[in-house]
């Protein structure tokens, strides 16, 4: 009977050392854990880095859509506030406009302002290029607000000579009525080009908000990492 008892003990040893020990290795689990942490650490390091560049993308483009909405406030009130003002008699309302803008006039506050946004916008693009669904927005965007620009400079700055510098010392009352008419009418081409830049770039900056959001979203997510058998 004892025999038999310790024949079937001796069975069982056996078989359990032809599957090995079912308890896990400690050395084999040290490491598993230690490469497993590395990956993670690895994974960390590569989302840092895209969510600077997003971050800085989205500054740069609030900080251009900060100033276009700036512009546009600016424009429309000149348009329907100030310029009604000023061509309501010419020449005798250009005189008045010119008494009462002696500090400062338009001419002082909108080209820096603008040359402002065309330096940001630009930024703008470059840093946003990478994002698909928003790069156009933002580049359709400057480029309307560049064009406001290069027509101001080239249609309204020298009516704005004429009519404000040189006036009635160097033309006639009835020229300087004419151009104060074409200023005006050529004025609307500005505010559309205006508005529609302000209008562009709010849909890019929404764009380019959502691709951070996905971004910081995705850095917050550990890195999976697969467990190898031992």
């Amino acid at each position: 009977m004892v025999t038999g008892q310790h024949q079937v003990s001796l069975v069982r040893q056996e078989s359990l050392a032809g599957q090995g020990d079912p308890r896990p290795d400690p050395e084999a689990e040290a490491g598993w854990r230690t490469g497993s942490s590395r990956m993670c650490g690895a994974g960390s390091a590569r989302h840092r880095g895209p969510m600077k560049l997003r971050a800085v993308t989205l500054a740069v483009s609030m900080a251009y859509l900060w100033l276009m909405m700036i512009l546009l406030g600016a424009i429309v009130l000149e348009t329907f506030m100030v310029y009604p003002n000023i061509f309501v008699d010419p020449p005798a309302s250009l005189e008045t406009a010119l008494e009462f803008m002696r500090v400062t006039a338009p001419n002082d506050f909108f080209p820096p302002l603008g040359f402002l946004s065309w330096i940001t916008g630009v930024g703008a693009v470059v840093l946003a290029w990478r994002i698909r669904p928003a790069r156009y927005w933002v580049a359709f965007s400057v480029l309307m607000i560049v064009c406001e620009g290069l027509f101001s400079m080239a249609f309204h700055w020298p009516r704005n000579e004429i009519l404000f510098v040189e006036g009635t010392a160097v033309h006639s009352d009835a020229f300087l009525v004419q151009t104060a008419q074409e200023f005006q009418r050529l004025h609307w081409s500005r505010l559309v080009f205006n508005a529609a830049s302000a209008v562009t770039i709010f849909v890019g900056f929404l764009k380019v908000y959502r691709d951070f959001l996905v971004g910081r979203s995705g850095a917050s997510l550990p890195t999976p990492a697969t467990k190898h058998p031992v």
